[in-house]
């Protein structure tokens, strides 16, 4: 009689993780590379990148500006499978490019901070709620929760009325900030937990977490952790991601045909975390 196959005994498989900051600045890379330091896996491997850019911004704000960053994400997808590298986070939490750059991404798995953080909040909570920056990103975000079906468990989004450059100038005035309207979220909107609506917003989850009492979740934290767990599945047991039916990439001859990805890959700074 045929017996069941079973994994081999647990150990610890190295794996190599991405990190990229999607702008042409490497404004956040050192910072984010310290914290992702500080919480890997010791047999982890971390890369914290940023983009070659001619021009960039320090922000994904507007929509005009994150549609610039497609181009060069898709490109650091692609190379990402071509050096074997296990995971790749997009680090923005409006998830920029994230089908795109899976679509082309070889067995690396990518990863997006905003679904991220919904797949962690829902095993903590029903509800959540999510703290913004500003106004302006709220309908873009709505759009994200809703395309992942977690609009349902969505109790609010709030606004600290700053945006992403402000997040680490005055750590006093972000952090209480931040918690003034996690505690409405709780109080006033029903939020069971809270997430952080901005990657830029790292390094206050635990204070606020502690104030206010309910799961605060940092997207730096949960994204990177998601990806280095995936990563270690998909050496262990060979989950990697799927390329047929809509997750078809595009075949190697067309892409010869056609010229693509023949520029330099568009890392303008690199940081081994």
């Amino acid at each position: 009689m045929d017996t069941p196959t079973f994994p081999t005994p647990a150990h610890d498989v190295p794996v190599t993780v991405r990190w990229l900051n999607p702008i042409g600045r490497p404004t956040f890379d050192a910072p984010i590379s310290e914290l992702l330091h500080a919480i890997k896996l010791p047999s982890t491997r971390v890369e914290v990148l940023s983009l070659d850019m001619a021009a960039s911004s320090t922000h994904l704000e507007y929509r005009a500006y994150e549609a610039l960053t497609y181009a060069p994400i898709a490109h650091i997808a692609r190379d990402s499978a071509q050096h074997n590298i296990d995971a790749l986070v997009l680090g923005c939490f409006y998830d920029p490019a994230l089908e795109d750059a899976r679509e082309i991404s070889g067995q690396t798995v990518v990863i997006g901070p905003c679904q991220a953080s919904v797949q962690v909040a829902a095993n903590l909570a029903n509800r959540f709620s999510i703290i913004v920056g500003r106004n302006k990103w709220i309908e873009q975000m709505h759009g994200r929760i809703r395309a992942y079906g977690a609009q349902d468990r969505l109790a609010s989004m709030r606004s600290l009325g700053m945006g992403v450059d402000e997040f680490q100038r005055d750590h006093a005035l972000t952090r209480r900030t931040i918690i003034e309207q996690a505690r409405r979220a709780v109080e006033e909107d029903g939020a069971e937990a809270i997430i952080l609506g901005c990657t830029i917003e790292f390094g206050f989850f635990e204070e606020v977490q502690a104030q206010i009492g309910v799961p605060v979740i940092d997207p730096v934290v949960a994204a990177f952790k998601v990806a280095e767990a995936a990563a270690g599945m998909k050496r262990r047991f060979g989950w990697s991601p799927s390329r047929v039916g809509s997750c078809e990439p595009p075949s190697e001859a067309e892409i010869k045909a056609f010229g693509l990805f023949q520029e330099p890959v568009p890392i303008g700074n690199r940081i081994n975390a």
